[in-house]
């Protein structure tokens, strides 16, 4: 059992572990601005472009019972998501690009 404990303190005290750790408490906290980014400052001005159109209030009723809660569709919350998507895909592109360019220029100056 003491090896088990051991092998797990390994493990866990790993650099990578703990900068898996760090990258997950990161990523949570950068979707939540970029949730606020879509949500609070490109879609009110692109609804307003569009007609006044309040993206989160899009939705197609499947069925509306007397007095009940309405069963629907809620596409306009699936685009908010779908946008939600391009700009953290858009941002991790842009930071591996930059990342590789560093890993290139440190490549050639080694090289050099």
């Amino acid at each position: 059992m003491k090896n088990i404990l051991k092998e797990f303190e390994s493990f866990a005290l790993k650099g990578s572990v703990i900068d898996l750790a760090v990258a997950i408490v990161v990523g949570t906290a950068f979707n939540k601005v970029v949730s606020s980014l879509v949500n609070d400052m490109i879609l009110p001005p692109l609804g307003l472009l569009l007609g006044r159109v309040k993206f989160s209030s899009l939705q197609i009723a499947l069925y509306h019972p007397e007095g009940g809660e309405v069963i629907a569709l809620r596409y306009g919350q699936f685009l908010q998501t779908i946008l939600d998507f391009f700009v953290i895909a858009f941002s991790v592109f842009v930071v591996i690009k930059f990342f590789n360019r560093l890993i290139a220029r440190d490549e050639k100056g080694k090289k050099s």
